[in-house]
């Protein structure tokens, strides 16, 4: 065989070798099509956190604006450097990145405490450095995170965002004459039904899209009744690079830092789990060396996100689900949904648009969106196996914890500022009392029983087997009563009347 010959059949066998499924490239006008409809999956998730932490912050719309539009500029150059990839960052699969719900409920805390945004963009820039630093160890500690903990994380973060959902459906601000009105309830109600009634069509798009559909309703419902106000939607620039540091430079607050790093440890082990979900509906190799170059690209995009005026960055297990559904595996496509936020993050007007959004019409949207949440925690939880363990204890001990500050705002007032800063967040909470219970119960088995709590009694139904040798061939239990094979009741005799015999 000559040279050329050669040299041709290697390149017909290198062209033969099949490619990573997600490393398929789609016709340009087809990777941005299905790019767009992640970007929608994901849209009404994203802009959520902002609206979230700036209202907290006391921020006008024109701020807020401000904050979206720095989200999706910045949740897009986290997607494309997490799906194209460089030396030791990104995974390269399908997924989409964006400011996540596990911190939203800490941050505000932060705020509250009196550090203000400055102090939550200093605890960013601190946590996700140290979380880039731990990485290479991660593997080796996740297993101090299974599901009876991250479940239980993650049906906290929803349920303490319900007051917010809630605040804002009586209209945001309990110092307008409005507030808590039958007219701003019942724009609420109204969005929520339409969330629902969307939920229920046979179309899988609408369905997929309702929250944002829902949105846009609900606020001509609104514009219709006189309760929308988009007059500054044109105050200011239409097209702008994200001004870095707009907000003035970072803080450091060590209390801050400590709350956000237990929120990093919740997201590393949630982005370690959707690398793993989305290899899996792929069906290519996922190992330890890129899971560790996706959790770092998850960190280094973190740590920098605060220089544009953003938050955590995380993957958006929504659009996992998205992968699944359409069968579009393509890493290419999530990357052209990354370049559509990037160019929507220039595009401050459009945040403008969505905090113009009446109040309520997100309180309607967010009780679905943010219960959602919680139920996604609840279904972690249900994979946990309760039986001879103390796992229950250790969901009921932690959701009950990271509700104390829910129910008593004022609860850690007297306390020193560091600890309210760390407990006031219902999620960190949770997540200390989760992994400490974890540890003690699951890790440090010494002492540990079958028997040692009632609720590991509660845990399962149990039967003496000198009960069941008490049993005939055909007997059964109808309303409460022991019936025999002939249809007569069999007298039940309680423990008390068995020992006075």
């Amino acid at each position: 065989m000559n040279t050329k010959k050669k040299l041709a059949a290697a390149a017909a066998g290198k062209s033969a070798r099949p490619a990573r499924p997600e490393d398929q490239r789609l016709p340009i006008g087809s990777m941005f099509a299905y790019g767009f409809q992640h970007v929608l999956t994901m849209y009404g998730g994203i802009i959520a956190p902002p609206l979230i932490i700036g209202a907290a912050a006391g921020m006008n719309s024109q701020d807020i604006g401000l904050l979206i539009a720095a989200c999706l500029f910045v949740g897009g150059l986290a997607t494309i450097l997490q799906t194209v990839g460089i030396p030791f960052f990104g995974s390269q699969l399908p997924l989409v990145q964006g400011v996540s719900f596990a911190g939203v409920s800490t941050m505000v805390a932060i705020v509250h405490g009196g550090g203000g945004i400055q102090a939550v963009f200093g605890s960013v820039i601190a946590a996700s450095l140290i979380g880039l630093l731990i990485t290479p160890l991660f593997s080796k500690i996740i297993r101090f995170f299974p599901p009876v903990v991250t479940g239980t994380v993650i049906t906290t973060i929803g349920l303490t965002l319900m007051p917010v959902a809630a605040n804002w459906a009586m209209g945001g601000n309990n110092k307008a004459p409005n507030y808590g009105s039958v007219a701003n309830i019942g724009l609420a109600a109204a969005t929520m039904g339409i969330v629902l009634l969307l939920s229920k069509v046979g179309s899988a798009a609408i369905s997929r899209l309702s929250i944002l559909l829902a949105m846009v309703l609900g606020t001509l419902i609104a514009v219709v009744f006189g309760m929308a106000d988009f007059s500054k939607v044109g105050q200011g620039e239409i097209v702008a690079f994200p001004t870095p540091f707009a907000f003035g430079p970072p803080t450091f607050e060590l209390a801050a830092i400590i709350s956000m790093l237990i929120v990093i440890l919740v997201t590393l082990t949630e982005t370690s789990a959707d690398i793993i979900a989305v290899g899996e509906i792929v069906g290519t190799k996922v190992d330890s060396k890129r899971i560790g170059n996706g959790l770092r690209a998850d960190m280094l995009s973190s740590a920098v996100s605060p220089l544009f005026n953003s938050f955590t960055q995380s993957a958006f297990a929504q659009n996992v689900g998205l992968v699944a559904i359409t069968g579009v595996k393509s890493r290419f496509v999530v990357s052209a949904g990354g370049v559509i936020l990037v160019v929507l993050g220039l595009l401050p007007v459009l945040g403008r648009v969505v905090a113009a959004v009446p109040t309520p019409v997100l309180g309607g949207a967010g009780v679905v969106l943010f219960g959602t949440v919680a139920a996604s925690g609840i279904r972690t939880l249900s994979k946990v196996d309760y039986k001879n363990n103390m796992n229950l204890i250790v969901v009921a001990a932690s959701i009950g914890f990271g509700m104390i500050p829910i129910a008593a705002p004022t609860f850690y007032d007297q306390f020193p500022s560091w600890f309210g800063t760390i407990f006031h967040s219902g999620i960190s909470s949770a997540a200390v009392m989760a992994i400490l219970l974890n540890l003690l119960f699951n890790h440090l088995r010494a002492g540990n029983s079958d028997n040692q709590s009632v609720f590991v009694a509660g845990t399962e139904r149990l039967v003496r087997a000198e009960d069941l040798n008490c049993l005939a061939e055909g007997d059964r239990f109808e309303n409460g009563k022991l019936i025999d094979c002939d249809g007569k009741e069999v007298p039940v005799q309680s423990a008390q009347q068995a020992s006075e015999h």
